[in-house]
C-alpha cells in the first residue's frame, strides 16, 4: 500500500469515526443516511451535500456491496486478467490495493497523491465497488482445488451470439453511482490501482432511470419502455439469502456470505421491437406496457393467473410470453436477483442502435437460478426474436470483507 494510499486510510478513519465502523448505511432495506463534507467537519460551514450525494453505502459486511442495493443512476462492469507471470503472490497484493481503494472510494474520500480530483464537489452518491473471480483466476493463482463447481461454464445456448474477448476474464468488477463522475471516478482509480498486476480484458458502461425522476419510487423501465425486475425476490421473503447467498458450511467455506453474478450483454433489437403494435408487445411480455401489471389483471405486484382462459378459449398470457416462461413456478422455484443497468454504445453504419441490458443476477447457485431458467427460455421465449446475447460471464463473489480483511482474502490466505 502507498504511504498516500495509507495517509488517505488514516484521514478517512479519522473523519468517519465510529460511525463508519457501525455502517452510516445504505442497508439491504434500502435506508440511508447522512455523511457529513469536510467542509462541514472542517467548521467551514459549506452546504450541505444533497440527498443522493450524501447516501453512503458501507465498504465492509458479511456481504459486498452492490448486491442488496436500490438499482443506481450509473454503472461500470469491467474484467480484467492477471498479467503475464503474475500469480497468487499479485493477486493478493492487487486484492488488498483494491479493497484499500475501494473502502476510500465509497465513503467519499480520495485516493493517494494520484487522485485526479474528478469526484471532489460530491459525496458518496452510493457508490458501490463488488469484486469477483472467474474460473480462470484459479488456475493462474494456483487455487485449482478452491475453484467452486458453480464456477463451471455455463451452457451453450441457441440464442448465443457471444463474443469471447468481451466474456468471462480472471477478475471482475461492477462499479455503481447516483452520478456519473463519481462511478468514473472510481474505474479510473481502480484501473489505475491495478498497476502492472491486471489488464482490462473487456468494459462495458450502463445506466438507469436518476434517483428523483418519478413521482415515488418504482420498479425500473428497460430500453423497450418494459417495466423490469418486479418478480424480484425481496430480502423480506422468506427463503431469499438460501436462493441468493452462500450458506456458511459449503465445500468452499470462503464463499460464505457470497453470491455468483452471471453477467450478459443483451442487445436489444429495437429497430424490430418499436414496429410491434403494442398489444402484441404485450403479449410477447405478459404483462400491460403501461404498469407492468400482468394480463390477467389487478397492479404490477398482483401475481399473474397463469390458468386464466380468454373468451377465445387461450391462455391470457400467452404459452411463449417472457413473463410466463420465466416465472420460478415454471422453473421448479428457481429464483435470482436481477439487477442490471441498460446501455446504449452508439448507432451503426446502417442506423441501428447499439444498445439493450447489461444483465447481471445473482444467485446462491448458478445451476439453480440462472441455468435452469434460460434453458427454458431459449426453448421458446417469444423475446427472443427481438433480443441477441452478445456476451457473458460468470463469477464467484466472496463475502463482505470483515474489519482488518481484504476482499477475497478467506480465498487467498486460507
Amino acid at each position: 500500500m502507498s504511504d498516500n494510499l495509507e495517509i488517505s486510510r488514516r484521514r478517512l478513519l479519522g473523519t468517519v469515526g465510529a460511525a463508519g465502523a457501525t455502517g452510516l448505511a445504505l442497508g439491504a432495506a434500502g435506508g440511508a443516511a447522512t455523511y457529513a463534507s469536510v467542509a462541514d467537519e472542517a467548521g467551514a460551514g459549506g452546504p450541505a451535500l444533497t440527498t443522493v450525494g450524501a447516501t453512503r453505502v458501507p465498504f465492509r459486511g458479511p456481504h459486498q456491496a452492490g448486491i442488496l442495493q436500490p438499482l443506481q443512476a450509473r454503472g461500470h462492469v469491467v474484467a480484467f486478467d492477471l498479467a503475464a507471470g503474475a500469480g497468487r503472490k499479485e493477486a493478493v497484493a492487487l486484492m488488498r490495493r483494491w479493497s484499500a481503494a475501494a473502502e476510500l472510494l465509497m465513503a467519499g474520500e480520495p485516493v493517494g497523491g494520484a487522485d485526479a480530483g474528478v469526484a471532489r464537489d460530491a459525496g458518496p452518491c452510493s457508490l458501490t465497488v463488488t469484486f469477483g473471480f472467474g474460473a480462470s483466476f484459479f488456475d493462474r493463482a494456483g487455487l485449482v482445488a478452491r475453484r467452486p463447481e458453480q464456477l463451471d461454464p455455463l451452457p451453450a445456448f441457441s440464442s448465443d451470439q457471444l463474443d469471447p474477448k468481451r466474456s468471462n476474464g480472471d477478475l471482475w468488477v461492477q462499479i455503481g453511482a447516483d452520478d456519473a463522475l463519481v462511478a468514473f471516478h472510481a474505474l479510473r482509480t481502480i484501473q489505475r490501482e491495478a498497476g502492472a498486476a491486471a489488464t482490462v480484458r473487456w468494459q462495458m458502461n450502463g445506466f438507469n432511470r436518476s434517483p428523483g425522476a418519478t413521482a415515488q419510487p418504482m420498479t425500473a423501465r428497460n430500453l423497450m419502455g418494459q417495466i423490469d425486475g418486479t418478480g424480484n425476490p425481496k430480502p423480506a421473503e422468506p427463503g431469499f439469502d438460501g436462493h441468493v447467498f452462500v450458506s456458511p458450511g459449503g465445500d468452499q467455506p470462503w464463499m460464505a456470505g457470497g453470491s455468483y453474478a452471471v453477467v450478459r450483454r443483451i442487445r436489444m433489437l429495437l429497430d424490430d421491437w418499436e414496429k410491434v403494435p403494442l398489444k402484441r408487445q404485450e403479449q410477447v411480455i405478459g404483462r400491460r406496457k403501461s404498469d407492468g401489471a400482468p394480463l390477467t389483471g389487478g397492479t404490477e405486484t398482483t401475481e399473474p393467473d397463469l390458468d386464466k382462459l380468454g373468451a377465445d378459449g387461450k391462455p391470457v398470457i400467452p404459452a411463449d410470453a417472457h413473463a410466463r416462461i420465466s416465472a420460478p413456478e415454471q422453473n421448479g422455484g428457481a429464483t435470482m436477483l436481477r439487477r442490471p443497468f441498460s446501455f446504449h454504445d452508439g448507432i451503426g453504419p446502417d442506423g441501428t442502435p447499439d444498445a439493450g441490458l447489461l444483465f447481471i443476477c445473482w444467485q446462491a447457485d448458478p445451476l439453480k437460478g440462472f441455468v435452469p431458467v434460460q434453458r427454458k427460455l431459449d426453448r421458446g421465449d417469444a423475446l427472443s426474436a427481438f433480443i441477441r446475447h452478445e456476451s457473458s460471464g460468470l463469477f464467484a463473489v466472496p463475502g463482505g470483507p470483515a474489519e482488518g480483511e481484504y476482499v477475497g482474502q478467506r480465498l487467498l490466505e486460507a
